[in-house]
């Protein structure tokens, strides 16, 4: 198989969002931690809750909207439960699924943090670029969304502002 080397403008971009890639996901729970005492993770579950229809969803389905498998989600949505953030029913639908539910704590939570995480992202991302920029970040995330996930499962439960 004959490879296709990248061109030295294309190093340069992948290193550069190699390093993004890298970097982002550390910073954004540095501030969640220290704050709320909440992973990245933990609050993009209590956020998509937080814009779900009363506040409950599937567990598979959020499995699916965070790209995490069930047992992950497990684990988390077990820690969360333990804080009072979340609770577990059975699916009122299916007796044999499960949906995950955001309690009045987990509200009061998601409220409290998302001001601090909004500016953290603000500070780390979009302050660094112009109205065109952020047109052409939404663009080619788009775009390289359509390859990584064609299926749109991430982003079928995710509103603007999580």
């Amino acid at each position: 198989m004959d490879e296709q080397w990248l061109s030295e403008e294309e190093q340069q971009a992948w290193r550069r969002l190699a390093a993004v890639l890298e970097l982002l996901p550390g910073a954004l729970d540095a501030q969640l931690v220290r704050d709320a005492g909440l992973t990245h993770f933990d609050y993009l579950a209590l956020a998509m809750l937080s814009e779900a229809p009363d506040r409950a969803l599937r567990m598979s389905a959020l499995a699916a909207g965070t790209n995490a498998t069930l047992a992950r989600l497990s684990n988390v949505v077990r820690r969360l439960e333990g804080r009072g953030l979340v609770r577990r029913v059975p699916s009122p639908d299916d007796g044999r699924a499960t949906d995950v539910v955001l309690t009045a704590a987990g509200w009061d939570k998601v409220v409290g943090t998302a001001p601090g995480h909004v500016a953290t992202v603000r500070r780390l991302v979009f302050d660094a670029l112009d109205p065109a920029q952020v047109d052409q970040l939404r663009v080619i995330g788009e775009q390289l969304l359509a390859r990584l996930d064609p299926d749109h499962r991430m982003l079928a439960l995710q509103q603007p502002g999580t």
